[in-house]
């Protein structure tokens, strides 16, 4: 029998969060501007995401608020900070 252990992004709120903490970390470009590859490429390699748990998390953050996604899907702006989110 093999054990198998929780992934700690599979939560979109954890994914959202640690999303939201990366973004505050990348200075924006332009306007507030922070390109996705920023976000996704530590997300998914560093910190040992999927690609279907990026997506979830942008999209939670979305939803409450957190980031602003342009629609073309090449920046997110952020509209909280992270030590807002202890709420």
């Amino acid at each position: 029998m093999r054990h198998v252990e929780q992934r700690p992004y599979a939560d979109p709120e954890a994914a959202a969060r640690k999303l939201i903490e990366l973004a505050a970390s990348i200075p924006p470009v332009q306007d507030g501007r922070i390109h996705i590859e920023k976000l996704n490429a530590p997300f998914l390699y560093q910190f040992k995401a999927t690609g279907p748990e990026f997506g979830a998390g942008i999209k939670y953050a979305i939803e409450k608020g957190w980031l602003e996604l342009h629609e073309s899907g090449t920046y997110v702006r952020l509209l909280t900070s992270s030590d807002q989110l202890l709420d």
